[in-house]
């Protein structure tokens, strides 16, 4: 797992077992605020057993940016701290999370200690703040990625923990490209200083508005890719041919995976496109 620091007390955590995924804490004499939590007890416990040694006084907030298993399954290492989430997010996990935890067990026994927490708090749309000993946490609905998608910006450090509405490359499998960039729009809009993608490295300010217009021109790609391969008839199957780095990503990003969650996208457009939705 690596770890860096991106103010005097925000701390990135990004795994080097599953995708770059990332996860971040903010730290105050009161208590930290954690947002995201590693998907491995591995790399999990390493960074809760950090924040012990930096926050002796604790966690006192999770922040779950959405619900998808990479983002949620450490949160029962902070069993003491309100757990804070999208009322969606909550929705989700109680209705598919067991399930999805226990075949996740099936496939990789290193996950058999952990439980799912569902959240405490909620909000239900627009926004919600978090005031921690002056620590100014906005909690942001930025839908696209996912229905119940986060963004973290913390005001007085204007770093932004963007979740996966801002990643290397975007997806929209279980989203919607629209949205998405509606979301990503609205990130510019918070002129942040640093951006936390959900997976990937840290983005500065110099790079924050040209990253975030290279996501929105990729998801415009996408789109146009799909609905020219369903107007001229072209099978399914000729999706796989388009290579990511045609537009825009960096087939190497995300350890190699780019050219997957591409082909992935590609085919989630054309499905919808030829079902009518």
């Amino acid at each position: 797992m690596l770890r860096e620091r991106v103010s005097e007390d925000i701390y990135v955590f990004t795994s080097d077992l599953y995708i770059q995924v990332t996860a971040g804490a903010v730290v105050t004499p009161v208590g930290a605020v954690v947002i995201d939590t590693l998907p491995l007890p591995i790399e999990s416990r390493e960074m809760a057993e950090f924040l012990a040694e930096r926050c002796p006084t604790g966690v006192r907030y999770v922040i779950l940016t959405h619900y998808h298993a990479d983002h949620t399954y450490g949160a029962y290492l902070y069993p003491d701290a309100s757990v804070v989430a999208h009322a969606r997010c909550r929705d989700l996990l109680a209705s598919l999370g067991e399930e999805a935890l226990q075949r996740a067990k099936e496939e990789a026994p290193e996950l058999a200690e952990v439980t799912l927490r569902l959240p405490d708090l909620t909000l239900d749309e627009g926004e919600m703040v978090l005031n921690v000993d002056g620590k100014t946490l906005r909690l942001l609905w930025t839908p696209g990625h996912s229905e119940d998608t986060l963004s973290v910006f913390v005001e007085e450090d204007r770093v932004l923990f963007a979740s996966d509405t801002l990643m290397p490359v975007p997806t929209i499998v279980d989203g919607d490209p629209e949205t998405l960039k509606a979301s990503l729009r609205r990130l510019l809009d918070l002129r942040p200083e640093n951006i936390v993608q959900g997976h990937g490295e840290v983005i500065l300010r110099g790079e924050v508005q040209s990253v975030i217009e290279a996501n929105i021109a990729y998801l415009d790609r996408i789109q146009a890719i799909a609905e020219r391969a369903v107007r001229e008839g072209k099978p399914r199957q000729s999706l796989y041919q388009s290579d990511v780095e045609e537009c825009g990503p960096p087939r190497v990003a995300l350890d190699g995976r780019a050219q997957q969650l591409h082909v992935a996208n590609l085919l989630t457009l054309y499905d919808r496109l030829k079902s009518g939705g």
